[in-house]
């Protein structure tokens, strides 16, 4: 065959396309367990973020099988919801959309080492840019803010991604999320301002203002389902 004609060309193309498109194709699935337990566990080391633990590095897994002693859904009249989806499993930002009455609301029960218990919550909403999400603990009053953590996908540096940074979610340590026996979520606003009604607040990011509104609107749709649940806390 001419090795200078079109149709050895063309043939070559083809094959170099198939092999190397085989390559690829074996490559993603031999990794795809390794891709999903990597997945899995950062989301492991993102939910003991929200409670202020920093596993070293190889421990997350254990550390997570450690501090995290239960793991259940609740619905919006804040009872547990026997075999539901594993609340590891669920799709949050899927739940973020439906109507409240319809969504399972994932619960994460953190024992310390000091024996004290933290709920944890997950949140999906939307920044300027991209999806944002975090998680939040509170104490087992159902009310008072333990920790936070949040995250974003393409957030401008030094504006809004700073909602990843201790300097903001700090804020929200001690914050209480029932105030006269009412849930009222904690609001985000701008420096200086405070809100209307009675609700803790925290500054929002100076020059994310969209974002800080997205992490504001976020906790207020994803937390208030969980009213009845933390109202119930409180009350035991």
């Amino acid at each position: 065959m001419n090795r200078q004609g079109n149709l050895y060309t063309i043939i070559y193309i083809v094959a170099l396309v198939v092999v190397v498109g085989a390559a690829l194709a074996f490559t993603s699935i031999s990794l795809k367990d390794r891709q999903q337990a990597n997945v899995e566990a950062d989301k492991m080391a993102q939910i003991l973020a929200s409670v202020q633990i920093t596993p070293e590095p190889g421990q997350v897994i254990d550390d997570y099988k450690r501090f995290i002693t239960d793991t259940y859904c609740v619905d919006m009249q804040g009872n547990r919801i026997e075999g539901a989806t594993a609340a590891f499993d669920v799709d949050v930002d899927a739940q973020s959309k439906e109507a409240p009455d319809k969504r399972l609301l994932p619960v994460y029960e953190c024992t310390l080492d000091d024996g004290s218990v933290k709920y944890i919550m997950p949140m999906y909403g939307a920044g300027l840019w991209g999806p944002i999400w975090g998680y939040i603990s509170v104490d087992a009053d159902g009310s008072t803010i333990y920790g936070t953590y949040f995250a974003h996908q393409g957030e401008t540096p030094g504006l809004g991604a700073e909602i990843e940074k201790p300097k903001f979610r700090e804020q929200f340590d001690g914050k209480h999320l029932i105030k006269n026996g009412a849930f009222v979520p904690v609001a985000v606003v701008k420096h200086g301002l405070a809100p209307q009604g009675n609700e803790d607040y925290v500054d929002g990011i100076s020059g994310g203002t969209i974002t800080s509104k997205g992490v504001g609107a976020m906790i207020d749709n994803c937390l208030s389902p969980y009213s009845s649940f933390l109202e119930n806390l409180q009350a035991k």
